[in-house]
């Protein structure tokens, strides 16, 4: 099968997920990232994985216009979503608000992966804004790789 996976980043977590998908499901995986790729040729894809991070509470609006603009195509599409998000208590919400509620309960599968706090990449602001809501001032992972491998899984 032939998949589009199409993402937004901020710091770069989001992308790493993409490529370890793209590198999993192999020669018929393609990356999109929506920040340098405005328009993506849907038609000529079997399934489609969606995936952005979460930034006080929203996924990335370029992520949200792309599945608004393209829901009745994608609806017609296997489609897969994950989000990337350090809030755990509210990661089950974020995802249910981050995608349209048609195209989520469409999807095969929708996975919150975890993510990253990269503080080399924040910006002075960024860094500070994590600081005072998390308490966390140096860079930590917690991505969930078995929650991907759902999705690759589903994929399959």
């Amino acid at each position: 099968m032939k998949t589009a996976i199409i993402y937004s980043t901020t710091h770069g977590t989001t992308e790493k997920i993409a490529v370890a998908i793209k590198d999993a499901l192999g020669v018929n995986a393609y990356t999109f990232n929506l920040k340098s790729v405005k328009k993506v040729d849907l038609g000529q894809f079997d399934q489609i994985v969606i995936g952005g991070s979460i930034h006080a509470g929203k996924i990335q609006k370029n992520i949200m216009n792309f599945c608004k603009t393209n829901l009745l195509e994608l609806l017609n599409k296997k489609v897969a979503l994950f989000i990337c998000g350090m809030n755990e208590p509210e990661i089950a919400d974020e995802l249910k608000n981050a995608y349209p509620d048609l195209l989520l309960k469409h999807s095969t599968v929708s996975v919150a992966v975890g993510g990253e706090f990269l503080f080399e990449k924040m910006n002075f602001f960024e860094r500070l804004i994590v600081r005072k809501i998390t308490g966390i001032n140096k860079t930590v992972s917690v991505i969930n790789w078995n929650q991907v491998d759902v999705l690759i899984n589903k994929l399959n």
